[in-house]
C-alpha cells in the first residue's frame, strides 16, 4: 500500500498525483484502522487538505479514524466530520 507521500515522492511529480489517488490511499488507511466501522466513509482531498465524512457508534472509532488518516497524509490538513451516532 502506497502512502500519499509516497505517491507525491515518485518520479512522475506532484502534479501528476490526483486527489482521488490520496483520497482512495487514505479511505483505504482509514478502513483497515477501524475494521470497517465507519458507516457511509467518503473521503475528499481538496487543496492539501483531506475531508472525513461518514457515521460510527463510538468516539473511540472517530478517534481511530483520524488517527489513520493523519498516518496516511502527514503533509495534509484534516477535517474529521464523522458523525457519531
Amino acid at each position: 500500500m502506497m502512502t500519499p507521500q509516497a505517491l507525491l515522492d515518485q518520479p512522475r511529480g506532484i502534479l501528476e498525483v490526483s486527489p482521488r489517488e490520496i483520497a482512495d490511499t487514505v479511505e483505504r488507511y482509514v478502513r483497515l484502522r477501524t475494521g470497517g466501522t465507519i458507516r457511509s466513509l467518503h473521503v475528499e482531498v481538496h487543496d492539501g487538505e483531506v475531508l472525513l465524512s461518514g457515521r460510527t457508534a463510538t468516539y473511540y472509532n472517530k478517534q481511530l479514524a483520524t488517527h489513520a488518516a493523519l498516518d496516511a497524509a502527514s503533509e495534509m490538513s484534516l477535517t474529521n466530520e464523522i458523525e457519531v451516532c
